[in-house]
């Protein structure tokens, strides 16, 4: 028999200065989340850490600034404000290296707020569309607070937990955050159709979510027997997974399934993954790890970036010292493809940003964060082409990023080069 109680019941556990882990991604738990901040009167100092977050945020509203704190492990758009503004922190921090903040008490939790699904015939939960850091943050949380939600899909892998782990059980339906992209623009498939020219038959793919990925995914319709280890999934594997494209038969790890550590993306998206033992939701830890990304062959990893440098160091959490995202798990997966038997790590990016700002630049913006730096780099692309960085010198790394670059700003940037490097390469009329 499952004893639910009340949410303005359980969320009496939160103390005043206590830290709270918030359950990111589409599993964002609103409902505990609101009833906590109806007792804001009561509470001082509360921090709550959490990946990003999906839908509203109350508690970053101006007036709650006393009484809750953001110490984001990266930056969704609900919480930048804050960050930016001074209200909240950011923790840079390898997606695969969270757990470990749990775990070795870097991060101690005094309550997990957690969003799972209905106990099944056996009594057992599922935390669906988001396992990633959540094992870690219930394991070691004095308080694990689960909203049981029916529309959570139930997923199959590391996130089935027995409903008596809970310390409390609120029941409660809501709909999942969805997420989702517009009509592709011409720039996104061109930048998708060079990055699928670089996949080959029978590779491991990995990609987030956004234009680019799904333009890179829309463009891979006549390859053969690709495989998955991603650490998150949208809607744009669907139509690859059902049309045989993807097989997952060459894997070295979990052969035959396609492996994520989180979803996130439309209903559709949602109740593909119901109960569907083709799909393995596994913990970060274990799903970025670089030895297990490595295992799979032609580990073909596809990410994006702000800005790039002419050297090739990659910005892709940050504009200058305005905090916009976070690291994620990019290292983790720009190394394991590199590492891997035939991988290709790839940079992906428009060369202009919306106000026509060259995104490849001679230096990057004062107090921007290098994520992956040039010695990790080997792949940048654009809708110009692609630019392979690996083994080349400064001055070849230069002249190849300046050949995909926006021919509006080449000359610009053939000049930045000429002055740094003072090679015959960049010389021209102008000079």
């Amino acid at each position: 028999m499952i004893n639910y109680i009340s949410g303005e019941e359980a969320v009496k556990v939160i103390k005043s200065g206590d830290r709270v882990f918030v359950h990111g991604g589409a599993a964002t738990p609103h409902y505990l989340l609101r009833k906590m901040v109806e007792r804001s009167a009561e509470l001082y100092d509360v921090e709550l850490v959490s990946i990003s977050l999906q839908g509203e945020a109350p508690f970053a509203d101006k007036k709650y600034k006393d009484n809750f704190r953001i110490n984001a492990l990266f930056v969704s758009e609900n919480v930048r404000e804050a960050v930016n503004d001074g209200r909240g922190d950011y923790i840079p921090v390898f997606l695969s290296e969270i757990p470990k903040l749990f775990s070795r008490n870097v991060l101690p939790v005094d309550v997990a707020l957690i969003h799972v699904s209905p106990p099944d015939k056996h009594g057992y939960c599922s935390l669906g569309v988001s396992v990633d850091t959540v094992i870690s943050a219930m394991k070691y949380a004095k308080h694990v607070i689960a909203q049981v939600n029916p529309r959570m899909p139930r997923t199959l892998g590391d996130g089935i937990v027995k409903a008596d782990y809970f310390d409390a059980l609120v029941y409660h339906e809501q709909e999942l955050p969805e997420v989702g992209n517009g009509p592709l623009s011409e720039i996104s498939m061109r930048i998708g159709q060079h990055c699928a020219e670089l996949v080959e038959n029978g590779a491991t793919i990995q990609m987030g979510i956004g234009s680019i990925p799904d333009a890179v995914l829309a463009s891979l319709g006549n390859h053969k027997e690709l495989g998955v280890h991603t650490e998150m999934f949208s809607d744009g594997l669907i139509p690859l997974i059902q049309s045989g494209v993807v097989t997952n038969e060459h894997k070295k790890k979990h052969r035959g399934k396609v492996v994520t550590s989180f979803v996130l993306g439309s209903r559709k998206l949602y109740d593909f993954i119901d109960d569907n033992p083709s799909i393995s939701v596994l913990r970060v830890d274990y799903v970025n790890d670089t030895s297990v990304i490595r295992s799979n062959p032609k580990v073909t990893a596809i990410n994006s970036a702000i800005e790039v440098d002419i050297t090739g160091q990659i910005v892709s959490d940050s504009i200058g010292t305005y905090q916009y995202s976070g690291v994620g798990g990019q290292m983790d997966f720009m190394r394991g493809a590199s590492l891997s038997e035939g991988g290709k790590p790839i940079i992906a990016l428009p060369s202009v940003s919306s106000k026509g700002t060259s995104k490849i630049v001679p230096l990057l913006k004062a107090g921007a964060g290098v994520v992956t730096t040039r010695a990790h780099a080997h792949y940048v692309v654009t809708e110009y082409g692609v630019a392979n960085l690996y083994g080349q010198n400064m001055r070849q790394r230069a002249k190849a990023l300046i050949e995909i670059a926006h021919p509006n700003h080449r000359e610009m940037l053939e000049k930045a080069a000429f002055e740094r490097f003072k090679s015959y390469q960049f010389e021209t009329t102008q000079y």
